[in-house]
């Protein structure tokens, strides 16, 4: 057993919910030829962290559907947002190419987390493309995270974003946020 520190006991939690959005990009789930199940397994899983998201939005892969949705999100007050799906290598996986607009700083030691712990269970983990970043700085700024449409690739996403979130927020708004070991 190491005495060094887990992060989870490292990172202090959120106080009180932040609001949250979960937008699943599926042609076949928009579509009713498939159930979401991705989405609302993200929606239950931020919830465990304090993130309060409403109703899951379903849209169709493409830049134009995922764009709208993400500034939906963000209008409506959003400061965390995950994508759930069009991350791979088809020709209609575009959701990293619609989020990269909305990132002002990409966060790719976040994006190494998620694919170090996906891999641990499958080198399909690879082939997603998602972006982690922010869109800005400030109280209004918000964390964009692209994750793959399976529900392996939600859980990895989530227990890797999910803890940071408190740290990642109160840094954006100008606070030192100084994670202190023992």
């Amino acid at each position: 057993m190491s005495d060094v520190p887990t992060l989870e006991k490292q990172l202090v939690p959120l106080e009180g919910s932040v609001k949250g959005a979960v937008i699943t990009v599926s042609d076949r789930c928009s579509s009713g030829e498939r159930e979401d199940h991705s989405g609302p397994l993200a929606r239950k899983m931020l919830s465990e962290y304090g993130i309060d998201v409403g109703e899951v939005v379903l849209i169709p892969d493409g830049i134009e559907h995922v764009q709208a949705a993400l500034q939906s999100a963000l209008d409506a007050g959003a400061r965390v947002i995950i994508t759930v799906g069009g991350t791979g290598v088809t020709t209609r996986d575009l959701t990293p190419e619609a989020t990269r607009p909305f990132v002002d700083l990409e966060l790719p030691g976040i994006a190494t987390q998620i694919l170090m712990k996906g891999l641990e269970k499958t080198p399909l983990a690879g082939l997603s493309r998602g972006l982690v970043g922010v869109t800005g700085r400030g109280e209004q700024a918000a964390i964009i995270v692209n994750s793959p449409g399976s529900k392996g690739g939600v859980r990895d996403v989530v227990s890797v974003i999910g803890p940071l979130v408190p740290h990642i927020l109160e840094q954006l708004v100008g606070h030192d946020g100084s994670v202190h070991l023992p």
